[in-house]
């Protein structure tokens, strides 16, 4: 091998971090051809787990290195949020898996298809956040595997708002509720500037509503005198009972469902 390819070889290790996957644009950014690539995956330098993505070979894949690949190296804007955020801190008790596991980004970019072709047993799927805008409350990072990523996380406060974003098109209210049972340590400064900056009414009078229901002691520590809930009733389903303090519909036999 001639020392230029072999300098071009070693610079691989140095641009595609172990753990780290990268489609093939990326790549030929960094000045990789899509023969070289091949060569490499050939050689068994490199290893392609879905057609256009490659990475170095290492340990079996999880869903936390396509987290920290689009976070990382790609610069892609979501985090992880919503139930998947709150299950790994330690809610996953509170949820009824069924079938596979789902992991929910959040932002305003599209999941590249290559995530959901290399064979992992979870699904990724990227929901908006637009009900927060570019605001950055309610996120933050936590370090993860042995290279220590430090990938972005919704908080607890944050990832309860994303996840009653989804009800009840994709999330169910009676596990949005449980949920919110669970939520005993939320912070209540936090919670009143995030309903504050959330401009969805339904997701504010839900919370609101399920908060009131379970009665958290952060429950009365809120601020709510800058938090705009609009006007009107609201239905969240047909035939429910309507709260009478935050006018939004619930299911009538909620309470049953409580853990």
């Amino acid at each position: 091998m001639s020392m230029q390819k072999q300098q071009k070889l070693n610079q691989l290790q140095h641009v595609l971090g172990e753990g780290l996957l990268a489609p093939a644009w990326w790549l030929e950014e960094q000045g990789y051809s899509r023969a070289l690539l091949s060569r490499y995956v050939k050689s068994g330098w490199l290893e392609s787990p879905a057609r256009g993505v490659y990475r170095r070979p290492g340990p079996a894949l999880k869903w936390q290195n396509v987290v920290a690949s689009l976070q990382l190296l790609m610069k892609t804007n979501l985090h992880v949020g919503g139930r998947t955020a709150l299950v790994q801190r330690g809610m996953g008790h509170y949820v009824r898996m069924s079938g596979e596991e789902t992991i929910v980004l959040y932002g305003p970019d599209r999941l590249p298809p290559w995530v959901n072709a290399i064979g992992l047993p979870q699904k990724f799927e990227a929901r908006k956040d637009t009900m927060f805008g570019d605001t950055v409350l309610g996120l933050q990072e936590e370090t993860w595997g042995a290279w220590d990523w430090h990938l972005t996380y919704s908080t607890e406060e944050r990832a309860i708002f994303e996840l009653l974003a989804g009800v009840p098109q994709k999330e169910s209210v009676y596990e949005a509720s449980v949920m919110v049972q669970g939520l005993v340590n939320l912070r209540p400064t936090l919670v009143s500037a995030l309903l504050t900056s959330c401009t969805s009414i339904k997701v504010k009078r839900l919370f609101l509503a399920l908060a009131d229901l379970h009665r958290h002691q952060w429950f009365a520590h809120l601020d709510l005198s800058h938090v705009n809930l609009g006007f009107g009733k609201r239905m969240l389903v047909p035939g429910g009972t309507l709260h009478s303090t935050y006018l939004i519909t619930l299911p009538s036999d909620l309470d049953d469902h409580a853990q």
